[in-house]
């Protein structure tokens, strides 16, 4: 999925489910999960969405 998609995306999804949402880079775009699921390595994440901050 492109970057600007994304980005609406995870901040979508972290304020709707009010939960830690992390943007990821993989090898075919980028990609948004709860942080609690994502167990890569550091390097990949793009942003952490974090809808209490």
């Amino acid at each position: 999925m492109p970057l600007s998609l994304a980005q609406r995306r995870a901040y979508d999804l972290a304020k709707t489910l009010m939960i830690c949402v992390v943007l990821i880079q993989t090898d075919s775009g980028y990609g948004v999960m709860p942080a609690s699921e994502f167990d890569g390595p550091a390097e990949a994440i793009v942003h952490e969405y974090d809808p209490f901050g």
